[in-house]
Protein backbone atom coordinates (compact mmCIF):
# COMPACT_ATOMS: atom_id res chain seq x y z
CA UNK A 1 0.00 0.00 0.00
CA UNK A 2 1.00 3.67 -0.35
CA UNK A 3 0.94 5.97 2.68
CA UNK A 4 0.59 9.74 2.05
CA UNK A 5 2.23 12.00 4.65
CA UNK A 6 2.87 15.70 5.15
CA UNK A 7 4.98 17.91 7.39
CA UNK A 8 4.98 21.60 8.25
CA UNK A 9 7.70 22.68 5.83
CA UNK A 10 10.51 21.63 3.48
CA UNK A 11 13.92 22.98 2.56
CA UNK A 12 17.54 22.19 1.69
CA UNK A 13 20.82 22.74 3.46
CA UNK A 14 24.23 21.27 4.32
CA UNK A 15 24.58 18.02 6.21
CA UNK A 16 24.98 17.98 9.98
CA UNK A 17 28.21 16.70 11.50
CA UNK A 18 26.59 13.37 12.29
CA UNK A 19 25.23 13.01 8.75
CA UNK A 20 28.62 13.87 7.28
CA UNK A 21 30.34 11.29 9.47
CA UNK A 22 28.00 8.44 8.55
CA UNK A 23 28.04 9.46 4.87
CA UNK A 24 31.83 9.13 4.85
CA UNK A 25 31.48 5.64 6.38
CA UNK A 26 28.80 4.70 3.84
CA UNK A 27 30.97 5.76 0.92
CA UNK A 28 33.92 3.76 2.26
CA UNK A 29 31.75 0.66 2.68
CA UNK A 30 29.72 0.77 -0.56
CA UNK A 31 28.43 -1.36 -2.17
CA UNK A 32 28.10 -3.26 1.13
CA UNK A 33 26.65 -0.22 2.91
CA UNK A 34 23.45 -2.08 3.82
CA UNK A 35 25.71 -2.92 6.80
CA UNK A 36 24.57 0.38 8.36
CA UNK A 37 20.84 -0.31 8.03
CA UNK A 38 19.11 -1.16 11.29
CA UNK A 39 15.62 -1.34 12.63
CA UNK A 40 13.07 -1.79 15.35
CA UNK A 41 9.93 -3.90 15.78
CA UNK A 42 7.03 -2.35 17.70
CA UNK A 43 4.36 -4.63 19.07
CA UNK A 44 1.20 -2.60 18.54
CA UNK A 45 -0.48 -1.75 21.87
CA UNK A 46 -4.08 -2.85 22.19
CA UNK A 47 -6.19 -3.53 19.13
CA UNK A 48 -5.50 -1.16 16.25
CA UNK A 49 -6.89 -1.25 12.73
CA UNK A 50 -4.95 -0.66 9.56
CA UNK A 51 -6.40 2.86 9.27
CA UNK A 52 -5.44 3.74 12.85
CA UNK A 53 -1.90 2.42 12.37
CA UNK A 54 -1.28 4.19 9.09
CA UNK A 55 -2.62 7.45 10.56
CA UNK A 56 -0.08 7.15 13.39
CA UNK A 57 2.71 6.42 10.90
CA UNK A 58 1.78 9.46 8.80
CA UNK A 59 1.85 11.62 11.93
CA UNK A 60 5.27 10.22 12.85
CA UNK A 61 6.70 11.22 9.46
CA UNK A 62 5.10 14.63 9.77
CA UNK A 63 6.64 15.14 13.21
CA UNK A 64 10.23 14.05 12.57
CA UNK A 65 11.83 15.88 9.68
CA UNK A 66 14.72 13.43 9.24
CA UNK A 67 12.24 10.77 8.09
CA UNK A 68 11.26 13.05 5.16
CA UNK A 69 14.87 13.92 4.27
CA UNK A 70 16.85 12.62 1.30
CA UNK A 71 20.18 13.62 -0.24
CA UNK A 72 21.17 15.74 -3.19
CA UNK A 73 24.38 14.21 -4.57
CA UNK A 74 26.00 16.83 -6.81
CA UNK A 75 29.04 14.78 -7.84
CA UNK A 76 32.38 16.21 -8.87
CA UNK A 77 33.74 15.99 -5.35
CA UNK A 78 31.15 18.39 -3.91
CA UNK A 79 29.54 17.48 -0.61
CA UNK A 80 25.98 16.12 -0.51
CA UNK A 81 23.19 18.33 0.79
CA UNK A 82 20.09 17.33 2.68
CA UNK A 83 16.69 17.85 1.07
CA UNK A 84 13.66 17.95 3.38
CA UNK A 85 10.34 17.30 1.65
CA UNK A 86 7.14 18.89 2.89
CA UNK A 87 5.27 15.72 2.03
CA UNK A 88 5.22 12.58 -0.07
CA UNK A 89 4.13 8.96 -0.28
CA UNK A 90 5.76 6.03 1.51
CA UNK A 91 5.42 2.42 0.28
CA UNK A 92 4.27 0.16 3.14
CA UNK A 93 4.43 -3.62 3.02
CA UNK A 94 1.48 -5.58 4.42
CA UNK A 95 2.39 -9.06 5.59
CA UNK A 96 1.51 -11.95 7.90
CA UNK A 97 5.15 -13.07 8.19
CA UNK A 98 7.30 -13.12 11.32
CA UNK A 99 8.26 -9.50 12.26
CA UNK A 100 11.95 -10.28 12.82
CA UNK A 101 12.15 -12.01 9.45
CA UNK A 102 10.59 -8.97 7.81
CA UNK A 103 13.07 -6.67 9.56
CA UNK A 104 15.99 -8.71 8.22
CA UNK A 105 14.55 -8.49 4.71
CA UNK A 106 13.94 -4.73 4.92
CA UNK A 107 17.51 -4.11 6.11
CA UNK A 108 19.19 -6.42 3.61
CA UNK A 109 19.56 -3.96 0.70
CA UNK A 110 21.20 -0.55 0.53
CA UNK A 111 19.07 2.59 0.43
CA UNK A 112 18.81 4.80 -2.62
CA UNK A 113 19.90 7.93 -0.76
CA UNK A 114 18.68 10.39 -3.39
CA UNK A 115 15.30 8.92 -4.26
CA UNK A 116 14.14 6.60 -1.48
CA UNK A 117 12.65 7.74 1.80
CA UNK A 118 15.04 6.87 4.67
CA UNK A 119 12.48 4.62 6.35
CA UNK A 120 11.10 1.26 5.22
CA UNK A 121 7.94 -0.02 6.89
CA UNK A 122 6.11 -3.32 7.07
CA UNK A 123 2.85 -3.92 8.95
CA UNK A 124 2.13 -7.39 10.28
CA UNK A 125 -1.60 -8.06 10.20
CA UNK A 126 -3.88 -10.60 11.82
CA UNK A 127 -7.22 -10.28 10.10
CA UNK A 128 -8.40 -6.64 10.38
CA UNK A 129 -5.91 -5.69 13.12
CA UNK A 130 -2.22 -4.74 12.94
CA UNK A 131 -0.06 -6.64 15.44
CA UNK A 132 3.43 -5.28 14.71
CA UNK A 133 5.07 -2.34 12.97
CA UNK A 134 8.47 -3.12 11.46
CA UNK A 135 10.73 -0.10 10.89
CA UNK A 136 14.02 -0.23 8.94
CA UNK A 137 16.04 2.99 9.22
CA UNK A 138 18.63 4.48 6.92
CA UNK A 139 21.50 5.51 9.22
CA UNK A 140 21.50 8.99 7.70
CA UNK A 141 18.07 9.53 9.22
CA UNK A 142 18.59 8.12 12.71
CA UNK A 143 21.06 6.63 15.12
CA UNK A 144 20.07 4.04 17.72
CA UNK A 145 18.76 6.52 20.30
CA UNK A 146 16.96 8.50 17.60
CA UNK A 147 15.24 5.32 16.42
CA UNK A 148 14.15 4.63 19.99
CA UNK A 149 12.64 8.12 20.21
CA UNK A 150 10.74 7.44 16.98
CA UNK A 151 9.42 4.11 18.28
CA UNK A 152 8.28 5.67 21.58
CA UNK A 153 6.53 8.46 19.70
CA UNK A 154 4.84 5.97 17.38
CA UNK A 155 3.60 4.00 20.38
CA UNK A 156 2.19 7.17 21.94
CA UNK A 157 0.51 8.09 18.65
CA UNK A 158 -1.13 4.67 18.58
CA UNK A 159 -2.24 4.92 22.20
CA UNK A 160 -3.29 8.55 22.43
CA UNK A 161 -3.20 10.05 18.98
CA UNK A 162 -0.36 12.39 20.01
CA UNK A 163 3.39 11.92 20.50
CA UNK A 164 5.15 12.54 23.80
CA UNK A 165 6.48 15.86 22.48
CA UNK A 166 8.42 17.23 19.55
CA UNK A 167 12.20 17.15 19.67
CA UNK A 168 13.71 20.37 20.98
CA UNK A 169 15.57 20.81 17.69
CA UNK A 170 12.82 19.89 15.24
CA UNK A 171 14.97 19.59 12.17
CA UNK A 172 18.47 18.50 11.16
CA UNK A 173 18.44 21.66 9.04
CA UNK A 174 18.29 23.71 12.25
CA UNK A 175 21.18 21.76 13.76
CA UNK A 176 23.28 22.17 10.60
CA UNK A 177 22.76 25.94 10.72
CA UNK A 178 23.79 26.08 14.38
CA UNK A 179 26.90 23.96 13.72
CA UNK A 180 27.97 26.34 10.94
CA UNK A 181 27.48 29.38 13.20
CA UNK A 182 29.81 31.01 15.72
CA UNK A 183 28.85 28.84 18.71
CA UNK A 184 29.05 25.66 16.65
CA UNK A 185 32.52 26.56 15.43
CA UNK A 186 33.67 27.15 19.02
CA UNK A 187 32.44 23.67 19.98
CA UNK A 188 34.16 22.20 16.93
CA UNK A 189 37.48 23.85 17.79
CA UNK A 190 37.39 22.47 21.35
CA UNK A 191 36.76 18.97 20.01
CA UNK A 192 39.50 19.35 17.40
CA UNK A 193 42.03 20.22 20.11
CA UNK A 194 41.43 16.83 21.77
CA UNK A 195 41.91 14.94 18.51
CA UNK A 196 44.98 16.88 17.47
CA UNK A 197 46.73 16.04 20.76
CA UNK A 198 46.66 12.30 19.92
CA UNK A 199 49.61 11.07 17.81
CA UNK A 200 48.72 9.33 14.57
CA UNK A 201 48.37 5.59 15.00
CA UNK A 202 46.69 2.64 13.26
CA UNK A 203 46.00 -0.18 15.68
CA UNK A 204 45.79 -3.16 13.32
CA UNK A 205 48.46 -2.10 10.85
CA UNK A 206 49.99 -5.42 9.75
CA UNK A 207 48.37 -8.04 7.58
CA UNK A 208 48.58 -11.53 9.00
CA UNK A 209 50.97 -14.04 7.36
CA UNK A 210 47.97 -16.07 6.23
CA UNK A 211 46.25 -13.01 4.68
CA UNK A 212 46.12 -14.63 1.26
CA UNK A 213 44.37 -17.68 2.72
CA UNK A 214 41.76 -16.06 4.96
CA UNK A 215 38.08 -16.80 4.69
CA UNK A 216 36.03 -15.20 1.96
CA UNK A 217 34.40 -12.76 2.06
CA UNK A 218 36.96 -10.63 3.82
CA UNK A 219 34.89 -9.06 6.63
CA UNK A 220 33.28 -11.27 9.30
CA UNK A 221 31.37 -10.77 12.53
CA UNK A 222 31.71 -13.02 15.57
CA UNK A 223 29.01 -12.66 18.21
CA UNK A 224 29.41 -13.71 21.84
CA UNK A 225 26.33 -14.17 24.01
CA UNK A 226 27.54 -14.27 27.61
CA UNK A 227 25.33 -13.87 30.67
CA UNK A 228 28.51 -14.31 32.76
CA UNK A 229 30.15 -11.31 31.09
CA UNK A 230 27.06 -9.22 31.78
CA UNK A 231 27.08 -10.13 35.49
CA UNK A 232 30.85 -9.62 35.76
CA UNK A 233 30.74 -6.21 34.04
CA UNK A 234 28.12 -5.02 36.55
CA UNK A 235 30.19 -6.31 39.48
CA UNK A 236 33.39 -4.63 38.23
CA UNK A 237 31.50 -1.39 37.55
CA UNK A 238 30.14 -1.40 41.11
CA UNK A 239 33.60 -1.87 42.62
CA UNK A 240 35.14 0.89 40.51
CA UNK A 241 32.16 3.28 40.70
CA UNK A 242 31.82 3.48 36.95
CA UNK A 243 29.51 2.22 34.18
CA UNK A 244 29.44 -1.18 32.51
CA UNK A 245 30.11 0.60 29.22
CA UNK A 246 33.38 2.03 30.59
CA UNK A 247 34.35 -1.41 31.92
CA UNK A 248 33.80 -3.03 28.51
CA UNK A 249 35.50 -0.19 26.60
CA UNK A 250 38.54 -0.35 28.90
CA UNK A 251 38.75 -4.14 28.68
CA UNK A 252 38.48 -3.91 24.88
CA UNK A 253 41.28 -1.32 24.76
CA UNK A 254 43.48 -3.48 27.01
CA UNK A 255 43.02 -6.50 24.76
CA UNK A 256 43.66 -4.42 21.63
CA UNK A 257 46.98 -3.46 23.21
CA UNK A 258 47.84 -7.11 23.82
CA UNK A 259 46.64 -8.17 20.39
CA UNK A 260 48.69 -5.57 18.52
CA UNK A 261 51.72 -5.45 20.82
CA UNK A 262 51.48 -1.67 21.15
CA UNK A 263 52.03 0.40 24.31
CA UNK A 264 49.15 2.77 23.53
CA UNK A 265 45.64 1.74 22.61
CA UNK A 266 43.56 4.21 20.58
CA UNK A 267 39.92 3.23 20.21
CA UNK A 268 37.07 5.32 18.78
CA UNK A 269 33.93 4.86 20.89
CA UNK A 270 30.63 5.89 19.31
CA UNK A 271 29.20 8.66 21.51
CA UNK A 272 25.50 9.51 21.34
CA UNK A 273 26.07 13.31 21.61
CA UNK A 274 22.73 13.86 23.31
CA UNK A 275 24.06 15.90 26.21
CA UNK A 276 22.58 19.12 24.78
CA UNK A 277 18.93 20.15 25.08
CA UNK A 278 18.60 20.65 21.32
CA UNK A 279 19.81 17.12 20.50
CA UNK A 280 18.33 15.13 23.39
CA UNK A 281 15.21 13.96 21.52
CA UNK A 282 16.22 14.41 17.92
CA UNK A 283 15.38 11.65 15.49
CA UNK A 284 18.52 12.13 13.46
CA UNK A 285 22.07 10.87 13.07
CA UNK A 286 23.72 12.66 16.00
CA UNK A 287 26.16 9.98 17.19
CA UNK A 288 29.82 10.33 16.23
CA UNK A 289 33.19 8.83 17.04
CA UNK A 290 35.20 10.16 19.95
CA UNK A 291 38.84 9.31 20.65
CA UNK A 292 39.74 7.16 23.69
CA UNK A 293 43.43 6.72 24.54
CA UNK A 294 44.83 4.26 27.06
CA UNK A 295 48.54 3.80 27.75
CA UNK A 296 50.28 0.75 29.18
CA UNK A 297 49.93 -2.61 27.49
CA UNK A 298 51.25 -4.43 30.55
CA UNK A 299 48.88 -2.87 33.11
CA UNK A 300 46.08 -4.89 34.67
CA UNK A 301 42.40 -4.07 34.16
CA UNK A 302 42.10 -2.83 37.74
CA UNK A 303 44.87 -0.27 37.14
CA UNK A 304 43.55 0.70 33.72
CA UNK A 305 40.06 1.41 35.05
CA UNK A 306 41.59 4.01 37.32
CA UNK A 307 42.68 5.99 34.26
CA UNK A 308 39.61 5.23 32.17
CA UNK A 309 37.35 7.87 33.72
CA UNK A 310 39.32 10.87 32.50
CA UNK A 311 40.00 9.16 29.16
CA UNK A 312 36.25 8.62 28.72
CA UNK A 313 35.50 12.28 29.46
CA UNK A 314 38.00 13.38 26.81
CA UNK A 315 36.34 10.96 24.37
CA UNK A 316 32.92 12.49 25.05
CA UNK A 317 34.28 16.01 24.52
CA UNK A 318 35.90 15.02 21.23
CA UNK A 319 32.87 13.27 19.72
CA UNK A 320 30.75 16.33 18.82
CA UNK A 321 33.11 17.48 16.08
CA UNK A 322 33.09 18.68 12.48
CA UNK A 323 34.16 15.81 10.18
CA UNK A 324 35.45 18.38 7.68
CA UNK A 325 38.04 19.45 10.28
CA UNK A 326 38.99 15.80 10.57
CA UNK A 327 39.30 15.38 6.81
CA UNK A 328 41.44 18.52 6.46
CA UNK A 329 43.68 17.79 9.46
CA UNK A 330 46.03 14.95 10.30
CA UNK A 331 43.77 13.43 12.95
CA UNK A 332 44.40 9.95 14.26
CA UNK A 333 42.50 7.17 12.47
CA UNK A 334 43.16 3.91 14.30
CA UNK A 335 40.52 1.97 12.29
CA UNK A 336 39.43 0.51 15.62
CA UNK A 337 36.07 1.38 17.19
CA UNK A 338 33.69 0.48 20.02
CA UNK A 339 29.92 0.91 19.86
CA UNK A 340 27.74 0.34 22.92
CA UNK A 341 24.31 0.18 21.32
CA UNK A 342 22.30 -0.45 24.47
CA UNK A 343 19.48 2.03 25.02
CA UNK A 344 19.23 1.28 28.74
CA UNK A 345 22.55 0.25 30.26
CA UNK A 346 22.21 -2.04 33.31
CA UNK A 347 23.65 -0.24 36.29
CA UNK A 348 26.52 -1.35 38.50
CA UNK A 349 25.56 -4.17 40.85
CA UNK A 350 27.65 -6.42 43.12
CA UNK A 351 27.50 -10.05 42.07
CA UNK A 352 28.77 -13.11 43.93
CA UNK A 353 31.66 -14.87 42.15
CA UNK A 354 29.84 -18.19 42.27
CA UNK A 355 26.83 -16.63 40.47
CA UNK A 356 29.13 -15.45 37.67
CA UNK A 357 30.89 -18.81 37.40
CA UNK A 358 27.54 -20.60 37.27
CA UNK A 359 26.59 -18.54 34.21
CA UNK A 360 29.69 -19.42 32.18
CA UNK A 361 28.31 -22.62 30.58
CA UNK A 362 25.58 -20.53 28.92
CA UNK A 363 28.15 -18.68 26.75
CA UNK A 364 27.69 -19.18 22.99
CA UNK A 365 29.53 -17.85 19.94
CA UNK A 366 28.11 -17.47 16.43
CA UNK A 367 29.01 -15.90 13.07
CA UNK A 368 25.98 -13.86 11.95
CA UNK A 369 27.51 -11.65 9.23
CA UNK A 370 30.08 -11.61 6.46
CA UNK A 371 30.67 -9.21 3.57
CA UNK A 372 33.41 -7.87 1.32
CA UNK A 373 33.90 -4.27 2.47
CA UNK A 374 33.81 -2.19 5.65
CA UNK A 375 35.11 1.27 6.53
CA UNK A 376 36.84 -0.07 9.68
CA UNK A 377 39.23 -2.95 10.41
CA UNK A 378 38.02 -3.71 13.94
CA UNK A 379 34.75 -2.82 15.66
CA UNK A 380 33.24 -4.15 18.89
CA UNK A 381 29.48 -3.76 19.33
CA UNK A 382 27.66 -4.21 22.63
CA UNK A 383 23.99 -5.11 22.48
CA UNK A 384 21.18 -5.97 24.86
CA UNK A 385 21.38 -9.05 27.10
CA UNK A 386 25.14 -8.62 26.89
CA UNK A 387 25.72 -9.75 23.36
CA UNK A 388 29.16 -8.55 22.32
CA UNK A 389 30.17 -8.82 18.70
CA UNK A 390 33.43 -8.21 16.89
CA UNK A 391 33.40 -7.26 13.22
CA UNK A 392 36.85 -7.33 11.66
CA UNK A 393 38.86 -7.42 8.46
CA UNK A 394 40.27 -10.94 8.45
CA UNK A 395 43.37 -9.80 6.56
CA UNK A 396 44.37 -8.14 9.84
CA UNK A 397 42.57 -10.32 12.39
CA UNK A 398 41.69 -13.85 11.22
CA UNK A 399 38.55 -15.56 12.43
CA UNK A 400 40.37 -17.78 14.93
CA UNK A 401 41.84 -14.67 16.59
CA UNK A 402 38.48 -12.90 16.52
CA UNK A 403 36.97 -15.79 18.45
CA UNK A 404 39.90 -15.78 20.86
CA UNK A 405 39.51 -12.02 21.40
CA UNK A 406 35.87 -12.32 22.49
CA UNK A 407 36.56 -15.25 24.80
CA UNK A 408 39.52 -13.36 26.29
CA UNK A 409 37.25 -10.35 26.85
CA UNK A 410 34.90 -12.55 28.83
CA UNK A 411 37.77 -14.11 30.80
CA UNK A 412 39.37 -10.74 31.59
CA UNK A 413 36.21 -9.16 33.01
CA UNK A 414 35.13 -12.33 34.82
CA UNK A 415 38.58 -12.59 36.46
CA UNK A 416 38.43 -8.93 37.49
CA UNK A 417 35.08 -9.67 39.15
CA UNK A 418 36.83 -12.31 41.24
CA UNK A 419 35.10 -15.27 39.65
Amino acid sequence: MILPFAGPFGGTGPLTWGQLAIWDAIERTAPDDHYFNFGRVLKVPGVRSLDETTAALAALLGTHDSLRTRLDLPGGGDLPRQRLAEGGELPVLLSTDDPEKLLTELCSTRFDYENEWPLRVALVTDGPRVTHVVLAFCHLAADGLGADVAVRDLRMLLLRGAAAGRPTAASPLDLARWQAGAEGRRVARRAAAVWEAVPHQVMFDRETPEADRVDRPRVWRAQLSSPALGLAARAVAARHHTSTSTVLLTATAALVNRCTGKDRSVVLPIVHNRFRQDTARMVSMVSQEGVFVLDGADRGLDDLLGAAGSASLRAYRSAFHDPLDRMRGDWVQPLCCFNDQRFAEPGPAPRAPEEIRAALPATTLSWPLSQDRLNCRFCVHVGGDLEVSLTADTHFLPRRRMERFLLDLESLVVAEAGA
